[in-house]
């Protein structure tokens, strides 16, 4: 759902979105975020030091004309997300994004960073509101395997890796809470990842919220 931009060279980003969203017929949202790990600018070469002012320009470019005052539309009217949860990945949504994507967690979680979200929007005076994405996992088959999964994606946050295990949604019970709780925080748009690689999970989530 999020692209780390930093570590892509600012032409060839929006060479590619826009290549995906000419094929994709208009369809393209493209997230942005620095990222959460040095290991990803270790792998890709890329300095990671100054990585949220790369972003920044990232931003601004694909944006198109900004002048310091305006906000310009995205070129070929592509929508843009901003994800990240520091104050100046904030300040970078409202600045240069339609909209906000949350990195995962517990309803609660997002709601949190939603009203951070429109908070910093209303800061800089942009009329209406962001759009809100969240994202979460499922895995109605072997749930073992999915949160070893997660464990591993996510092993360099530490201890953290356990709570995110944890919060696999294995049940139809548990997809269909969480669905609700993002809904009544005022997500628009909610993304599901199936946490093991097999397409009958995408059957049993279409039975799970039917």
């Amino acid at each position: 759902m999020i692209a780390i931009g930093p570590l892509r060279p600012t032409g060839l980003l929006a060479k590619q979105a826009a290549s995906v969203h000419a094929l994709s017929g208009g369809r393209l949202t493209l997230g942005l975020a620095v990222g959460a790990r040095m290991e990803d600018y270790e792998a890709a070469g890329v300095e990671s030091r100054g990585r949220g002012r790369k972003l920044a320009e990232q931003l601004a470019y694909i944006r198109g004309d900004v002048d310091g005052d305006r906000i310009g539309p995205a070129r070929d009217g592509m929508e843009l997300l901003v994800g990240g949860m520091s104050g100046q990945a904030f300040s970078r949504m409202a600045r240069y994004a339609d909209g906000y994507a949350h990195g995962g967690g517990p309803p609660r979680a997002f709601a949190s960073a939603a009203a951070r979200a429109e908070a910093a929007w209303a800061d800089l005076g942009r009329p209406g509101q962001p759009r809100l994405w969240g994202q979460g996992y499922f895995c109605f088959g072997d749930a073992g395997r999915g949160a070893e999964y997660l464990r591993d994606y996510y092993a360099f946050t530490g201890p953290f890796a356990e709570r995110i295990a944890a919060e696999n949604l294995t049940s139809a019970r548990a997809v269909k809470d969480f669905v609700r709780g993002y809904e009544e925080a005022g997500c628009h748009e909610l993304v599901l990842f199936p946490t093991v690689a097999d397409p009958e999970e995408l059957n049993r989530l279409a039975e799970a919220i039917a």
